[in-house]
């Protein structure tokens, strides 16, 4: 991107969080090609809130909308949802997640977030996998922040069939096809 002027580079910085609230400071830095220390005055400048805000505020707006589990039931940050359409969430990754020889995420944090992130687009009080068919497409890094994307490709009675994708960056990382149901209430289906 061309060096623009001050005003310029702030209508276009307010402009672009505002269609991707997920941007660093780093990746804006680089795309406006200026210095960190520029773009965190610029958002000052503009009452824009640090990363970690953006995220807080989107995703208080989106945990009210959930039926089917509790906001800690969730892994990651949930970013959008609407109820038996399709969904997003964030997950940031650190050495906690890896393997003790690597820095590779382990799996089971990659499934965990796109599950609660299935069950949670899911409209009904409790929402119960039933299957999933899952595929790792690539490793995880610490450090590299995974987002979930959720659609429902299909609704049969109390059955929810959703795809879920998970990327770092524009590269594909994992894909699910989970087989969801909605349940009325926790004591339904007891024997």
């Amino acid at each position: 991107m061309a060096k623009l002027r001050k005003r310029q580079r702030q209508e276009a910085l307010s402009e672009l969080l505002e269609r991707n609230p997920f941007l660093t400071d780093q990746e804006l830095a680089a795309r406006f090609g200026v210095s960190i220390q520029t773009i965190r005055l610029d958002r000052m400048e503009l009452g824009l809130p640090e990363l970690r805000e953006r995220l807080k505020q989107v995703a208080e707006q989106a945990y009210g909308r959930v039926k089917s589990v509790s906001s800690t039931d969730i892994i990651g940050d949930l970013i959008e949802i609407n109820l038996d359409e399709s969904a997003l969430s964030v997950l940031d990754t650190d050495s906690s997640m890896t393997f003790a020889a690597s820095e590779i995420v382990r799996g089971h944090h990659i499934f965990a977030q796109a599950n609660s992130l299935a069950a949670a687009l899911v409209d009904a009080p409790v929402a119960l996998t039933g299957s999933a068919q899952i595929k790792y497409l690539a490793p995880v890094y610490a450090g590299q922040r995974i987002v979930a994307k959720a659609k429902v490709t299909k609704i049969e009675g109390r059955k929810r069939l959703i795809k879920v994708r998970s990327y770092v960056g524009d590269k594909d990382v994992f894909v699910g096809d989970f087989t969801l149901f909605a349940l009325a209430n926790s004591s339904e289906d007891k024997r």
